[in-house]
């Protein structure tokens, strides 16, 4: 073979070598790229599942308590029932030994 179709050929195959290694470079900076950006999805993902788990805890908080607190009041609404049927039945016997 010539040499100049030899030093062609070289350069030829080194100018495709420089491509693939381009391309296979450039490929590898997208994969980085998409890896980074579906890490920052699956961050933001989770972030927001926590945030939703809070709320739900909170909501779920404050209904148990406002349970619980309902519960008190009625317990109290009773108790106070109680003293004031306590108390009419103690006039009505006054009333009566009178």
């Amino acid at each position: 073979m010539p040499r100049h179709v030899a030093e062609a050929k070289m350069a030829s195959d080194s100018a495709d070598r420089g491509i693939f290694l381009e391309r296979e470079e450039r490929g590898v900076e997208r994969e980085s790229r998409e890896g980074e950006r579906e890490r920052e999805r699956e961050e933001r993902d989770r972030r927001e599942r926590e945030h939703e788990n809070r709320e739900r805890e909170r909501r779920e908080g404050e209904r148990i308590g406002g349970a619980a607190e309902k519960e008190e009041r009625e317990r109290e609404r009773r108790e106070v029932e109680r003293e004031s049927d306590r108390e009419r039945e103690s006039r009505r016997e006054r009333d009566r030994r009178s």
